[in-house]
């Protein structure tokens, strides 16, 4: 009996074993965090993606330039560098900066889309500006304009340009298609500043919206002269030449008249000059007399 007894808590306890185990291997399997959470803890690693690199937009010639060239506006431009492969030295792309190199001579040829950069230029109000631009035996001298003869603002340092004086003769003794004439007194002189460009650089119509006043150029020693007394004579305009050099040249310096431009004041019939002679016979009888 008793043996009996032993045998059934045997079983009992082996059906017992059997159930712990396929109760325990019936469970999911427990995570680190689960065993040990005091001492294991979830990390979150975020990744961050690399800033773009920092760009600054800097001024670079817009074409290639010559060397001795005087920069004009479609000569600048603009590109963008990166912080770490700007070159030192080089100008913000700011309207001033961009005003301030306008008119600038060129100290070496440089390529399109090269860094403008200051010992490559001579700047307007630099320290012996004018007597670099000038080519050895030429003068400079200044001529007054306005909006339309200093062809509405469009002139620009480095241009070429002819000076051309418009005057009226006062002469009642001429054809009315006679008394205005105009004439080149110098031809292909290049332009080498505009208003105050050598102190301070200028962009059309200045800061305040105002047309150039005055315009220098460069001419021989003798044209100064022409260009001086022509200035007293009439009123003095200037005409943009093309910018190709091999374009020829003349010294014709024929005078044109109202009448070879107007053909209602060509067909006007001359003046006959009449002259008056006053005979006085003692002191108070005078006779005139006419004389055509």
């Amino acid at each position: 009996m008793v043996l009996r007894i032993i045998l059934f808590a045997m079983m009992a306890l082996g059906l017992g074993g059997f159930g712990i185990i396929a109760w325990v291997s019936a469970r999911p399997p427990a995570t680190v965090a689960q065993a040990v959470p005091e001492v294991v803890a979830e990390v979150k690693v975020k990744v961050e993606a690399p800033k773009p690199p920092t760009k600054v937009t800097v001024l670079v010639a817009g074409r290639a330039v010559r060397a001795g060239s005087l920069l004009k506006p479609e000569e600048v431009t603009a590109r963008e560098y990166t912080a770490e492969t700007l070159p030192e030295g080089t100008s913000i792309d700011t309207p001033g900066n961009r005003q301030a190199l306008i008119g600038a001579m060129v100290r070496r040829p440089l390529l399109a889309g090269e860094p403008l950069m200051p010992d490559d230029l001579m700047r307007p109000g630099d320290h012996g500006f004018l007597a670099a631009v000038l080519t050895p035996g030429m003068r400079a001298v200044t001529v007054g304009v306005d909006a339309i003869s200093g062809a509405a603002g469009l002139i620009w340092p480095g241009d070429r340009v002819d000076v051309i004086m418009t005057q009226a003769i006062d002469d009642p003794a001429l054809p009315i298609g006679r008394r205005v004439a105009a004439e080149v007194v110098q031809r292909n002189a290049r332009v080498i500043a505009i208003d105050q460009q050598m102190v301070q650089g200028a962009l059309p119509g200045g800061a305040e919206g105002n047309s150039a006043r005055t315009v220098t150029i460069e001419v021989t020693s003798q044209q100064v002269q022409w260009v001086q007394v022509a200035a007293r004579i009439g009123r003095l305009s200037l005409s943009v030449r093309s910018s190709d050099t091999s374009e020829p040249g003349t010294d014709d310096q024929t005078a044109v008249y109202a009448s070879d431009v107007s053909s209602a004041l060509a067909r006007q019939p001359p003046r006959l000059r009449t002259d008056i002679m006053r005979v006085h016979s003692g002191t108070s009888e005078s006779k005139e007399y006419k004389f055509q």
